[in-house]
């Protein structure tokens, strides 16, 4: 398998001692949450944190879209051309081949070779989106994401908590991608499939209402207490 770019540094000098395996963190949340500023800012914070150790790099990515087949996949599931919008079961396995693909391109590879990896959702929201939104099997979905990720886990899980009138109000005119478009009551279903995840999975969740630079303040707080030693 061929390491993510990102790893090659690491690989690089056969005679250097290897890293511990690196942190896989992940973001949460729904649309308007304020994911995408948040890890920006954590793309800038985390390598000049001391978290990291020496030589250990930092990988951002995202669902769908974190390798090329994930762009192809992000572009269909999202903005399908014509008929092309696929039916919900077809959209869960769309998904899971988005993830399988990114577990095995660069999630593992960078992992195993120390260096920390953040992302821009990961199975938590296919369980909120496809289980409680759509209503598809959630036996079902934990069968696939067992199988697309090999029983990888993030090391740790940012709920960004935002209600959906908020939401709503943050996306304001911006033009909706095929899953916003869903509905209010299927983007309620996806709010309350998210606390329920949370409680389930021991995710650490943080209030998105507030404003960035304090949701910022509490990641980072969270992040030195779970991972500073």
């Amino acid at each position: 398998m061929k390491p993510a770019p990102e790893a090659q540094s690491a690989l690089a000098d056969p005679t250097a001692a290897p890293l511990p395996r690196g942190r896989f963190l992940v973001l949460e949340g729904i649309d308007g949450c304020g994911k995408t500023t948040q890890i920006a800012a954590l793309a800038e914070w985390l390598p000049r944190s001391g978290l990291l150790p020496p030589g250990a790099e930092l990988l951002v990515t995202r669902e769908p879209g974190g390798t090329a087949l994930g762009q192809a996949l992000r572009q269909l599931l999202l903005h399908p051309p014509g008929e092309a919008a696929p039916e919900p079961t077809a959209e869960l396995l769309l998904y899971a081949a988005d993830r399988a693909q990114h577990v095995q391109q660069r999630i593992a590879p960078a992992l195993a070779a120390g260096h920390w990896v953040l992302s821009d959702r990961f199975s938590g929201s296919t369980a909120a989106y496809q289980g409680y939104g759509r209503g598809l099997s959630l036996a079902l979905i934990e069968q696939l994401e067992r199988i697309a990720t090999a029983d990888l886990q993030p090391d740790l899980t940012l709920w960004l908590d935002l209600p959906l009138v908020e939401s709503r109000r943050r996306r304001g005119g911006r033009a909706a991608d095929r899953i916003e478009a869903a509905g209010d009551a299927f983007l309620e279903r996806v709010c309350g499939g998210f606390t329920a995840l949370a409680a389930q999975r021991g995710w650490s969740r943080l209030d998105a209402s507030l404003a960035p630079e304090q949701v910022s303040g509490a990641i980072g707080s969270l992040l030195a207490e779970r991972f500073g030693g």
